[in-house]
This record gives structure tokens, C-alpha cells and sequence, in this order.
């Protein structure tokens, strides 16, 4: 918009796909991600370099307890999902057993849902 006002788009010969809902033209997105890279650059060299990998800086701070072993703190699925899958559990039974696995399967469930919607949108009313 800024460059199509100051006319140098006409000038380079460049056309403005122009829509009825505003303007697109690449060379002001390429400009605005150019702009953001160098403000991104500029905040990240901001930071602080004296961070030593493989050290205690790199260990969570846990309030002064020693870190317990990765298998210790591990949260498995069936435990995290506990609630949710207990809330559908008669929705959860009857879809497992259908769930094989195979993308021909759900495909297949895709399209036969598609029909029926189409039927129900297109044929009966």
C-alpha cells in the first residue's frame, strides 16, 4: 500500500494484486520479515553469552532437591488422559475396537460419513 501510494510500483512496472478485502504485494512482506529477523537478531544478541552447556546451569532448578531419574518423573499417557478418557468412556468402548490402524479404513469412514452428510444436506431437505 505505502509503495503503490508513492507510485513506485507503476514506475518499476510491477502490478498490486489488489483484492476487495486489501492488497497483497510480496516485495512490503519480504521488507516487514527483513525488519523482524534484524529486531529478532537484535533482542537475541541483547542476551546473556556466559551460559555453559553440560554444566549446573543446564540442570532444573527443583528448589535445592537433587533431580530425581528421567523414568522417576515420567507421566505415561493412560495416567494424563485418565480423566478425559473416564468422561467418554461409553464413546471411548465402542471406538477402540474399529480402530485399526490402516489409512484405507479411515478413508473409507471419511467417505461414508461425506455421503451421509451430503444426503442429509443436498437430498432431504
Amino acid at each position: 500500500m505505502f509503495l503503490q501510494s508513492l507510485g513506485v510500483c507503476e514506475m518499476i512496472g510491477f502490478e498490486v494484486l489488489s483484492s476487495g478485502f486489501g492488497v497483497w504485494d510480496p516485495r512490503v512482506w519480504l521488507f516487514a520479515f527483513i525488519i523482524a529477523v534484524v529486531i529478532a537478531y537484535l533482542i537475541w544478541k541483547m542476551g546473556t553469552s556466559s551460559f555453559k552447556k553440560g554444566t549446573e546451569q543446564g540442570r532444573p532448578y527443583l528448589s535445592g532437591n537433587p533431580e530425581p531419574a528421567k523414568g522417576d518423573v515420567h507421566i505415561r499417557a493412560g495416567n494424563l488422559y485418565w480423566g478425559f478418557t473416564e468422561g467418554i468412556r461409553g464413546y471411548y468402548d465402542r471406538i477402540i475396537p474399529i480402530h485399526t490402524g490402516n489409512l484405507n479404513d479411515y478413508i473409507h469412514w471419511y467417505l461414508a460419513v461425506m455421503v451421509v452428510v451430503l444426503v442429509a444436506v443436498v437430498v432431504l431437505p
